[in-house]
This record gives C-alpha cells, sequence and structure tokens, in this order.
C-alpha cells in the first residue's frame, strides 16, 4: 500500500466526491434533453465501479471505453477511476484492426461501448474475452443500465496512489504504430484545476464540450467542468450550427475549439452568426494545430466580446503555453509563455541552449508531464532527459521576453540542396492570401535538390474552375505571393488544389495521408 504524505492522494474523481456533496442538485452534465446533477453522476459511478470489481477486475488494470460525445462519458471516467482502474479511451473512427492493437497492447481486460459503434472492435471483444458493457443496446455484452442497476451505489473507494495512472492515451500514430501514453491522476488533477482558474470553468459555470472526448484534449477540457463543480453540455457531434444553437440555449460562457471549428464558422454565412445568442460566451481557447494569423483576426473580430487564448502543449507533455487574450495584438504568431508550473529549454542539435529568435527544440519540465509510454521504454528515453524535460519534437523559437513561437515539428522539416527549410513558415505566409482558407506544405523527392516545397491548398468556397488554374498548376496569384513574402528556395515547386486536408481527432494535419502530386515532376 502507498504511503500518502500531505493528505489524501489527488484522483480524477476527487471532484465529482467533493461536489456530490457540496452542490448536490446542481446540474453537471446535460446532453441534449438528459441532464445528470452531482448526486446522480456520484452514485452511477459508485455502481458502474462495483459493476467492474464485481467482475473480476482488480487495481491497475484497463477498461477501454468507445464513446462519442455523451452523458454517460463523464460517470465512466469517475467510476474508473474509483475503481483504481486505468481508463484506455478509443475513436470511434479506428479500423477493426487497429482498435485491437490498442486492446491488445493496452492489456485492456474490460469494454464500455456505444452499441452502435460494437464493429469498430470487431471479433476483438470474444477473441480477448473482454468483459463488455453496452449502452444504448445489446449487439455486444451486457446492457449497460441494467448492469448499473444491479450494482451497489456505495463509492468503493479504491485507493491508488496520485502518481499512478488514471488513463492510457494512445497517440494519433502520424509517425507509425500508435504510443500509449500514461497519464496520472495527479497530472489531469492539476491541468483541471488550473484550466479552471484560466478559462473560467467551475463553479456557476457551464462549458461545451466540442472536442471528442475520447482525444486528451478532449477530455482535459470536457471532463475538468465537472471536476471543478460546473457544467458540461455535450456537443455529440461537430457542427458550426449546432455549437452555436447550443451556447444559447445552455448559456454557455467557454468552449475549447481546435482551428478547423474556426474555418468552420468562418463559412458560415453571416446572418446565421449574427442571429446566434452569444450574449453567455466569453472565452474561447484554441489547440491542436496553429491558428493563422488571419483566422485568430476574424475570430477575434466575430466574438469580440471573448477573451481569446491560443496554448500549445500535447498529449505527452499536458498544456505547455499559453497566449493570453491581451498579448493577442501584441504577440502575433507566437502560442504565449511558459503556462502554470513549467519550465521551457529550447536547445540545438548539440544540446546547448540557443539564445533568443534562434530556432532550437522546445523542451518543457512540469507536473503535467506523462509518466513514459506504455510497454516501451526506448521510446520513453528518446523523449525525456535525464533530469525530467520532455520534448514532442517541436522546433520553435523563444523572444526576449519569454514567449514561444512555433517554426514547425522536426520531423517535419524539408531539407533541399543543403538548406533547412520550415512549412509552418510557408504555410502561414500561404493562408495570409485572399483565396487559401487553408495550407499544408510537405517536401518531395527531388533528384536535383533532395527535397524540394509541395503545397496543398484548400481554397475558400471549394476547388476552383480551372479558369483560376494556370497551365503550371498554380493558383494564380499565389506564387507571386509567395515571392514577395518569401526567399525564392521556400516558394513551392509543386502545388495541389484539394477540397479538404487529412486529419487525425485532434484535428491535426496527417501530413503522411497527403496523396502523390499531379503537377511538377515526378
Amino acid at each position: 500500500m502507498p504511503v500518502h504524505r500531505g493528505g489524501a492522494p489527488l484522483s480524477i474523481a476527487g471532484g465529482v466526491r467533493e461536489f456530490a456533496r457540496a452542490t448536490p442538485r446542481a446540474t453537471a452534465v446535460i446532453d441534449g434533453d438528459r441532464a445528470l446533477s452531482y448526486a446522480a453522476l456520484d452514485e452511477r459511478s459508485n455502481r458502474l465501479a462495483n459493476s467492474l470489481l464485481g467482475r473480476g477486475l482488480t487495481t491497475g488494470q484497463c477498461v477501454a471505453v468507445l464513446l462519442g460525445n455523451r452523458l454517460e462519458y463523464p460517470e465512466i471516467a469517475a467510476g474508473i477511476a474509483k475503481a483504481g482502474l486505468m481508463m484506455v479511451p478509443l475513436n470511434p473512427r479506428l479500423t477493426a484492426s487497429e482498435a485491437r492493437f490498442i486492446l491488445e497492447h493496452s492489456g485492456a481486460r474490460a469494454i464500455i461501448l456505444d452499441d452502435a459503434l460494437a464493429s469498430v472492435v470487431g471479433d476483438a471483444v470474444e477473441d480477448l474475452r473482454l468483459v463488455t458493457l453496452s449502452i444504448d443496446g445489446g449487439q455486444t455484452g451486457l446492457p449497460y443500465e441494467d448492469t448499473l442497476a444491479a450494482a451497489r451505489a456505495v463509492d468503493p473507494a479504491v485507493r491508488v496512489d496520485e502518481h499512478d495512472p488514471f488513463c492510457i492515451t494512445y497517440t494519433s500514430g502520424t509517425t507509425g504504430r500508435p504510443k500509449g501514453v500514461l497519464i496520472s491522476h495527479r497530472s489531469r488533477s492539476l491541468t483541471f484545476y488550473c484550466s479552471a482558474m484560466e478559462w473560467g470553468l467551475g463553479v456557476g459555470r457551464v462549458s461545451v464540450a466540442v472536442a471528442p472526448m475520447y482525444h486528451g484534449a478532449g477530455f482535459a477540457f470536457g471532463y475538468a467542468p465537472v471536476y471543478t463543480g460546473g457544467t458540461v453540455t455535450m456537443l455529440r457531434k461537430w457542427d458550426p450550427e449546432a455549437l452555436l444553437h447550443l451556447v444559447g440555449r445552455d448559456r454557455a460562457q467557454s468552449a475549447f475549439l481546435v482551428p478547423t471549428h474556426a474555418q468552420m464558422l468562418r463559412a458560415l454565412d453571416d446572418r446565421i452568426l449574427a442571429a446566434a445568442d452569444l450574449t453567455s460566451l466569453d472565452t474561447l481557447y484554441f489547440n491542436a494545430a496553429a491558428l493563422p494569423w488571419p483566422l485568430k483576426q476574424w475570430v477575434m473580430d466575430a466574438f469580440p466580446a471573448c477573451g481569446v487564448h491560443e496554448l500549445y502543449g500535447s498529449t505527452e507533455a499536458g498544456i505547455v503555453t499559453d497566449l493570453r487574450p491581451a498579448d493577442q495584438h501584441r504577440k502575433p504568431g507566437s502560442v504565449g509563455h511558459a503556462w502554470y508550473m513549467t519550465e521551457l529549454r529550447v536547445l540545438d542539435t548539440e544540446g546547448n541552449p540557443v539564445g533568443p529568435n534562434q530556432p532550437g527544440e522546445l523542451f518543457s519540465r512540469s507536473p503535467f508531464l506523462m509518466n513514459g509510454y506504455h510497454d516501451d521504454p526506448g521510446a520513453t528515453a528518446e523523449c525525456t532527459t535525464d533530469d525530467g524535460f520532455l520534448t514532442c519534437g517541436d522546433i520553435v523559437t523563444l523572444d526576449d521576453e519569454g514567449y514561444v513561437h512555433i517554426v514547425d515539428r522536426k520531423k517535419d522539416m524539408i531539407i533541399s540542396g543543403g538548406v533547412n527549410v520550415y512549412p509552418r513558415e510557408i504555410e502561414d505566409v500561404l493562408v495570409t492570401h485572399e483565396t487559401i482558407a487553408e495550407a499544408a506544405v510537405v517536401g518531395v523527392p527531388s533528384d536535383t535538390w533532395g527535397e524540394e516545397v509541395m503545397a496543398y491548398l484548400v481554397l475558400r468556397g471549394g476547388v476552383p474552375g480551372e479558369q483560376a488554374i494556370g497551365p503550371d498548376g498554380v493558383p494564380a496569384g499565389i506564387e507571386a505571393h509567395c515571392r514577395t513574402n518569401l526567399a525564392g528556395y521556400k516558394v513551392p515547386k509543386r502545388w495541389k488544389v484539394v477540397s479538404t486536408l487529412p486529419r487525425n481527432a485532434a484535428g491535426k494535419i496527417v501530413k503522411r495521408d497527403l496523396s502523390a502530386p499531379i503537377t511538377g515532376d515526378a
């Protein structure tokens, strides 16, 4: 039994327990026409915990969760924690083979799923002999509601150390097989408290769960309101008009979005945005990918009553930086300074600190860092230092005031003719052109230069007619725009106009899924 110094350990179930005592009748979760009070959330999570323990699961074992954003997600997370078990979120967009890999790699002993998503896990449930609880149907496993009704409502109060993981979140696998990120109770509990201070979550506040809760950031910002005594309202499926409706109906005050959400809000008819009741909304915060300056300017103009934040972080590091509303115009292009309790280092390829405004690899150290990668000590060692700093492979500059500017992903850097080219710099220039909604820049093989720059473009209003494309495949006026703002070797040599860019659940562009070029030399 671990020794707990300084009182009770932090647990992600702590907030549910606390507010079930303090404000039992307050609304914790809203999902359409359904709602849960804190008392009900506490009781249902107790019943789930006892049900899982009664089926033979023991402390530290894994329970997979296959759900979209819905009322049951917070109670399932709390119930798993109360039982001393670990949650393994599954993305409903996984293939059966991808889901099986995660179930096998994590050693999951049980799964809780939406019956409509049963095909995602295919035969793995039976093959791996998983205890299965099924919501909204009985195609696979035991009916969830019947199971809860039959279980004891008393908190089993299984104690775990706050440094123990409450979940294994699998990365999106943009560079190969997904890795299981071990995230502790302490890491997320502190994240919830700091999020409440920073983005206005907590008692008396309503926040919208927009991003999918099976993703690390989506869970952190969807569960934080419940942990800190507020209300979370579930957006079941992303739709910009549905979000506007939800904000007005439930008087939501804050929402976490990714840049893609902002792009789709901007694409709405101006009359729809003007007609929406957004008088309650006062905070928007963005993460997952770069929020281009032109798009950020639109957000600030379209939501003038909102404080707009841009934060930077990762599943492995948690939140690393935050650019607060007061700095948005003063520091365009920055993702802010170090967040609470966070130390930063920017190092060159030899491991030496770089000077102000010089590019280097970003390392951070904070209580939010992962415990490591599950069953992968080699990968853990590759991204961590002996004194506890972690890198996610991003190249940044640190200005003389300590504000971070992302240059690019280390792995995305293009080496053309022996010169380093950072795709994000080019993407930032491309999206300032009036015809371009989004851009992704990659390196493609070149017999002459080793690699050369290729740009994938999403144009405003969709793919243009042939008259807008020059004979060499370059959209009219865009190459000249690049040459005005970029050195010649950075100007894309190949171009492709597409309707959308491939993204993972976090909203990040998956560059390896971009198709082969259709213009330029082979």
